[in-house]
């Protein structure tokens, strides 16, 4: 996921362990997410460029499409690795202070969106099986139903959709 999934500090004998984090399980940190940060589908929900936001979006993502929108597990899973990638290019390419996460459902489709003031244009490259980065725009083209950016007169706006089967 983008190389943000944060590690835990070494434990006493050295050794790191990875964060046990599940995208379709709701948890507590997700509705804490929401509480402190805000509704990405009321507004865009500003984030600091920080490695660990792409927690708080994960966060952000899963409890609002498990638990406002009531939509699969599978879905959760696919858009929270989805917005791991954009939220990492953010991070990683873009030199901001801070970046945008805002979500939209219409009928049939749901819409991510990450913008930051950055005009340079993500960039898909092929990949290999060996490779261990460089994958975040694969991932989108592979899993999203459509995908772009939208240029912006300070920035762009990053954003996939994915089809939903409305209840």
């Amino acid at each position: 996921m983008a190389g943000l999934e944060g590690m835990e500090q070494p434990r006493g004998d050295g050794r790191a362990i990875a964060s046990r984090w599940s995208p379709t399980v709701e948890d507590e940190r997700a509705v804490h997410a929401l509480e402190m940060h805000g509704d990405p589908t009321e507004g865009e929900v500003p984030l600091p460029s920080l490695p660990e936001s792409a927690a708080v979006a994960r966060r952000l993502v899963q409890i609002v499409i498990l638990r406002r929108w009531g939509l699969t597990p599978k879905l959760t899973e696919d858009a929270v690795l989805l917005v791991s990638e954009l939220v990492g290019n953010a991070v990683r390419h873009t030199g901001a202070r801070a970046f945008g996460l805002r979500m939209r459902h219409r009928r049939g489709w749901i819409r991510v969106e990450v913008r930051d003031p950055s005009r340079a244009l993500p960039c898909l490259m092929p990949v290999q099986e060996t490779d261990i980065s460089g994958r975040g725009l694969f991932l989108v083209d592979q899993l999203a139903d459509r995908w772009g950016v939208d240029l912006l007169s300070h920035g762009k706006t990053t954003w996939f959709e994915m089809r939903v089967a409305d209840r």
